[in-house]
């Protein structure tokens, strides 16, 4: 039985596509310029932060400046996110991407999310930090990627009128960009109108966070990188020997690999983002998704067929509802 009910890492990796993620909100949040009446994005996010003394020069320094100037609210990061899309639209000319100037040159790593090593949960065997622990949000290389996917899905009236430029130069540099990602790790992973099952199994069900102040609503997991991997490590595993190489089986081992190109003393961040608008207090509280995923791992373990298919019913009836929401959009 597949548990899988979002596109592989590959997929989601880059930059949220925002003309499919929106739904109009109606009003721009309390305390920000008018911008923020556009439709936020309903996006959730599997995000890296990493030890400021784990980059490499000339990214440290510019991480590190980043930081000085100050990071994203990590409330506010999906709505960081599309103002920089959508000043790089607006400019005149407009830009392709967001941080890089009219000529298609990068201006900078732009905006970072901090973390202190002391509000992530570890196991005795784990260490974290030393902090800060920064994230840059590689808004430019993602956003590059949304759009290689976005030319070869939309329609060709969407085509022309999306784009600043011709298919054939938008596709040709975007494709650039996304070949320098190989190069690095992106350190921020996107998925619209669901979240990824095999996400789940990043983090400890019990150490939930969850914010409910009206404009400060936020549901996240905060691990650290070694509980990360090594769970992660023990799902593919499982998975492997219960269902082969394929579907959930895939896409650990793609987040495995991912997880494994950062420095050992970081924290992994698994946000609800966006999402968390389309829920009531009733579906926080009726949410078990990362217990029912961890189960579901035990029980293939275990060979329990029954609870798998209890706990997958479970998934597949809270996120459906969510999911939907985009086919009716």
């Amino acid at each position: 039985m597949s548990w899988v009910t979002s596109p592989s890492p590959d997929s989601i990796n880059p930059m949220v596509q925002f003309a499919r993620g929106c739904q109009s909100r109606g009003a721009a949040r309390r305390g920000h310029d008018t911008m923020l009446a556009v439709p936020e994005p309903f996006v959730a996010y599997l995000r890296v932060y990493e030890p400021l003394s784990s980059f490499e020069s000339p990214l440290r320094e510019e991480v590190e400046a980043a930081v000085d100037r100050g990071s994203v609210d990590p409330f506010d990061a999906g709505l960081w996110e599309q103002r920089q899309w959508l000043r790089s639209q607006l400019a005149a000319p407009p830009r392709l991407l967001p941080g890089e100037n009219a000529d298609g040159e990068v201006q900078g790593v732009g905006g970072v999310l901090v973390l202190d090593p002391e509000d992530v949960p570890t196991a005795p065997s784990a260490t974290v930090g030393p902090g800060p622990l920064a994230c840059p949000l590689d808004v430019r290389g993602r956003a590059a990627a949304a759009l290689v996917g976005f030319l070869g899905d939309a329609e060709i009236p969407l085509r022309t009128a999306a784009l600043p430029e011709s298919v054939d130069k938008a596709r040709t540099r975007a494709g650039a960009v996304v070949s320098e990602l190989s190069g690095g790790a992106v350190h921020v992973l996107s998925s619209t109108w669901t979240v990824p099952l095999p996400w789940f199994v990043v983090v400890d069900p019990t150490e939930r966070c969850v914010f409910t102040e009206p404009d400060r609503r936020r549901v996240c997991w905060r691990v650290a990188m070694a509980d990360a991997r090594r769970r992660v490590a023990r799902a593919h595993s499982v998975s492997q020997q219960s269902i082969g190489d394929d579907g959930p089986t895939r896409i650990l081992k793609e987040t495995g690999r991912w997880l494994e190109r950062f420095h050992p003393h970081s924290a992994v961040e698994l946000d609800y983002g966006g999402l968390v608008q389309l829920m009531t207090e009733s579906d926080l509280d009726a949410d078990t998704s990362a217990e029912d995923v961890h189960a579901i791992v035990d029980a293939m373990e275990s060979d329990d067929a029954d609870e798998v298919a209890t706990r997958y019913e479970q998934l597949r009836d809270f996120w459906a509802e969510f999911a939907a929401r985009e086919h009716h959009n």
